[in-house]
């Protein structure tokens, strides 16, 4: 996937972007967290995607971008970007009901240390000896948080775990394939593939349906649709906006800066979810998980200062 292209180098655009993306994408989460006992999974993907299309449609025409809009977003490249992420995405919500944000966050936060290693042998981006030693602690920081082979761990966090590699391959896309493709026409791809996604799951669970324990235990994946009224389309239109919102702010930051750097700043979720899980949850953390993330955001920064 290397190429010779210039690849542009605006760290502080990515770094705002990043820091942006990821403080609207906790509030969301909390969003998710509080709604879950409401709607199914695929309900909400599906109908929060099919809300943000106008949205993306929009922006498109604003930025001139009409013509070709669709075209982009349903060429080769965005397309494989959204499939990994929208895996992702049902990876990471699948679980949201069942563990702490800032468990969830750890797990998913493998993410850039992917990065970091997906970056220096597929695209040729130096990682260093610094590089390496800050994978090293970043791992041991994640094995330290999730805490495998204890009481502690729940098996809810493999499925972000899952998800992180996912991420990381849609990071590398963008950074190496999509460098002309409009932003819009990035983030409609994406709300496309999410709303196939969740139609596809819902239409397969018509068709089979599970038993009523798998029901009963878990609605939140396994549940059906529901009547959707006045307040839930509230909060389906605020997620709408918001994806729409990160959607751009991921996609900017990796197209203008180096995807380890950016990566790094993504560990800024892990601040804003652990005080979200205080003041909404009433969840304090653990003498490991404060361990666990004090190594993951220090190997974070060992990334960004790498040589």
């Amino acid at each position: 996937m290397a190429n010779t292209r210039p690849r542009p180098q605006q760290i502080t655009h990515g770094v705002i972007f990043i820091v942006v993306a990821m403080f609207i994408t906790s509030v969301q989460d909390v969003v998710y967290k509080f709604f879950s006992s409401e709607l199914s999974l695929w309900q909400i993907f599906s109908l929060r995607a099919l809300l943000a299309l106008p949205l993306l449609f929009a922006l498109a025409c604003w930025q001139g971008h009409r013509r070709n809009v669709l075209a982009h977003a349903l060429s080769k490249w965005p397309l494989l970007r959204s499939l990994f992420l929208t895996l992702m995405f049902l990876l990471f919500y699948g679980a949201i009901p069942f563990v702490s944000l800032s468990t969830l966050g750890a797990a998913i936060y493998i993410t850039p240390i992917l990065v970091t290693l997906l970056s220096a042998y597929m695209i040729n981006e130096p990682v260093g000896t610094r590089g390496w030693i800050a994978v090293f602690i970043g791992f041991t920081g994640v094995i330290i948080l999730l805490q495998p082979g204890t009481d502690a761990f729940s098996p809810w966090a493999l499925l972000p775990l899952l998800g992180a590699v996912f991420y990381a391959f849609a990071h590398i896309i963008t950074r190496t394939k999509c460098q002309s493709v409009p932003l819009a026409a990035m983030a409609l791809s994406l709300k496309l593939i999410m709303l196939a996604a969740g139609l596809l799951v819902s239409g397969i669970f018509l068709l089979w349906l599970p038993g009523q324990e798998l029901v009963h235990a878990y609605p939140y994946i396994f549940g059906g649709w529901s009547t959707v009224g006045a307040s839930e389309w509230s909060v389906l239109g605020l997620l709408a906006i918001f994806t729409v919102v990160i959607g751009l702010g991921i996609a900017g930051a990796y197209q203008v800066a180096p995807p380890s750097t950016v990566a790094t700043f993504e560990y800024s979720y892990l601040v804003f979810v652990a005080i979200w899980d205080l003041l909404f949850f009433n969840t304090l953390p653990t003498g490991a998980t404060i361990l666990g993330m004090l190594l993951i955001i220090g190997a974070g920064m060992m990334v960004l200062r790498r040589g």
